[in-house]
Order: structure tokens, then sequence, then C-alpha cells
């Protein structure tokens, strides 16, 4: 099978398309901005310029049977500010919608769409984790251009050949991997004590690892067709659990300070972080039932060994 991997720069994209080419099952395409002169040989590099709604993919999607959509827009400077809505809509909305459309018209079967797990909400109720017929509570601009996204997607389903299968991961954690996660493993790595001692919560976190595994699940199990998925590791940690977890992996003793729950909030009021502080030490589970039942999918890595490598030397 010949398959489109948009975003191949990317961390989960880079991730997959080796993946793809070790497998040795399927040819690759591997989507970005500008030409990469650094993949396999085997490996076909296409490059779109700019990716939105009116970016051309005849190119790049010819002999395509399948497209895992990984590209689209994460970060921008005011993140949240009215002003950058349109902004998160022309490339994740607009873009993706443009890029099934060309994939219908050319032939292709499956498009499997990369979006998040803030299309449901910020955070669960105790014992109460997100399922994918929950009612979707996108709590930022990012989050609800890639719901609109979703929608687009499956209406496009309905009106041709086109099977698209949408995943909600949670945190991704891996080698190398941008973000938030990038930034803790810098500072767990240079020794620095961590204040979450006392945060108790319950987070759903998945390995990158994991996460491409299932992807390409995705791409070929019949029973995927025009279905939602949420994924994890499937064993839900504490902030606290987590760091000690990576710390343990590297051969560090946990460093955890026991800081009460209200200061840490209290302190990232004063300083404009209570969004980054609620996300530490507030829960956001996943059931990943449907990904267990459906498609009979088990994460082939156990947290311990997904920490280990996501600490392994060049993570970012």
């Amino acid at each position: 099978m010949k398959i489109l991997v948009t975003g191949a720069n990317g961390f989960i994209g880079s991730a997959l398309t080796s993946y793809l080419v070790a497998d040795r099952l399927h040819s690759v395409v591997a989507q970005s901005r500008i030409r990469n002169n650094q993949l396999a040989p085997s490996v076909e590099s296409v490059a779109t310029g700019n990716f939105d709604s009116n970016t051309d993919w005849q190119n790049a999607l010819c002999g395509v049977e399948a497209v895992i959509h990984t590209a689209g827009m994460v970060h921008w400077p005011e993140r949240d500010s009215p002003s950058t809505l349109a902004r998160f809509r022309a490339v994740n909305l607009g873009g993706s919608v443009n890029l099934a459309r060309q994939a219908a018209q050319a032939g292709v079967r499956r498009f499997v769409f990369i979006s998040s797990i803030g299309v449901n909400g910020l955070y669960t109720e105790a014992g109460r984790p997100f399922k994918e017929s929950d009612l979707p509570q996108p709590h930022n601009h990012y989050a609800l251009s890639k719901f609109e996204a979703e929608q687009g997607l499956r209406q496009i389903a309905t009106e041709t050949t086109l099977e698209v299968v949408i995943v909600r991961p949670p945190l991704v954690y891996g080698a190398q991997a941008p973000g938030n996660f990038g930034a803790l493993s810098r500072l767990l790595k240079l020794g620095c004590p961590m204040p979450f001692g006392s945060v108790k919560n319950l987070r759903s976190f998945v390995a990158l690892d994991n996460l491409v595994h299932f992807i390409a699940l995705c791409v070929t199990h019949p029973s995927a067709a025009n279905q939602l998925f949420l994924v994890s590791d499937g064993h839900d940690l504490s902030t606290a659990e987590f760091v000690a977890g990576l710390r343990q992996s590297i051969g560090q003793s946990d460093r955890l300070v026991r800081v009460p729950v209200w200061i840490l909030r209290a302190a990232a009021m004063l300083t404009g972080q209570s969004d980054s502080i609620e996300r530490l030490c507030s829960n956001l589970q996943v059931d990943m039932n449907q990904a267990s039942t459906l498609l009979g999918w088990q994460p082939p890595f156990a947290v311990a060994e997904g920490l280990r490598r996501a600490m392994r030397d060049g993570a970012a």
C-alpha cells in the first residue's frame, strides 16, 4: 500500500514514517513544507509549501491509497486570543478539508486524521474518563479548529467513498518531543527538583511508539473505517508518578518536593501560568476500550519502557 504521511518532519510524522519504512509492507510518501533530503532512499519526499485550503496535493496523492494526516498548527503566539482562531482554522480546518477532498477525488481509500483529546475538554472528573461518545467540549482555539476539521472530514466521508478514521491522543511523550514534555525532560536531565510531590491526580498519556503502532493499525484494519478512537498507554499516572518514572528511567531519584496544590495554583495565577499548572494538577483520563474491543489493540510497550525510550539520548 502506498501511504502519504503529512507533517513527515514533525514529532509524530517522522516517527510514523520511520515505522512504516521499517515495516516494509508499505511505500511511503513523506510530505513537508520544504523537501527533506535526509529520508531513507525508499521514501518519496514531496514539498507542498504552506498548508491551507489552497494547497495543491495532486502530485503528492498520485497512486496513494491511504493518507495519515499529522500536519497542523499547534503553537502560535497568543494562542488563545480571538485573533488567532482564524489562523488555526485556516490550517487545521481549511487545510485538512482541502486535503481530504482532493484525496477523495484521487481515489484514496482511507484518511487517518490525528486530532487531539482537547476536543473532549481540558480535564475529567475522578473516575469518569473521556469516551468517544462524550459531547465534545473544545477548550481552546486549537482544539476547536481540530473539532471543526473532524466535522468537515465526516461530511466528506458521507459524500464520497473516502473512509475517515479520527484519533484523539492525550499528551504524547517520546524522544525529541516538543512543547511541555520537551521542556520537562530537559529539566529532569539537569536534576532539577520538581514541586509535584503532593499532586495525586490521574492522567492518561501515550508513548510515541504506542501511538505510531496504533495509527498504522488504523490504516489497514477494516473495522477502523469511519470510527473515532481515544488512545493511551492503558495505565494512568499522577503527575508525581509520571515525573518519578521519567527520573527512574535515567537512574535518578525522583527529587519530588511536596508543595501543596493550592500553593502551586496560587503561584501560577500570579505568574500567568494557570493553564499549565491546571494541566499538571487536574485529572485527564481516557477510556481506550473501543480501540481494544473494535480493533483488538493493546499497547505494545509498557509505561516503564515508554518512559525509558522518551528519556534516551537525544530527547528534546
